[in-house]
């Protein structure tokens, strides 16, 4: 098997989850990118369904990294309204860069504790 981009995610992305599951008894804010769509999901950690999601609709305007910060803020009112102040971040393989690193930016100014 090579090393491609998608392999190298899926390994960082088992590491990541593997950490994350075995520490936390706190929700997750998970992130997931496409190449046009930012997508974000708090996550009960007990039962492991979906609190509230965020993605950034076609009528978003900007570019990706500032439609990647207003999920960020978004996501961070629903996680409020929640009750929900600490969150783990689950960057879902992907590098703290970019979009991934523009929507953690976000929540963190909507209030989130990571």
């Amino acid at each position: 098997m090579s090393n491609t981009k998608v392999t190298t995610r899926e390994r960082r992305k088992n590491k990541i989850k593997a950490k994350i599951l075995s520490n936390s008894p706190k929700t997750k804010l998970l992130v997931f990118r496409s190449n046009t769509t930012n997508y974000a999901q708090l996550i009960d950690p007990a039962t492991g369904k979906t609190i509230a999601a965020v993605a950034d609709g076609q009528k978003a305007t900007g570019t990706k990294s500032e439609k990647a910060k207003q999920v960020g803020i978004e996501i961070a009112k629903k996680a409020l309204e929640n009750n929900i102040k600490e969150v783990v971040f689950d960057r879902n393989g992907y590098k703290y860069h970019g979009r991934v690193k523009a929507i953690a930016e976000g929540a963190r100014e909507g209030g989130l504790k990571f």
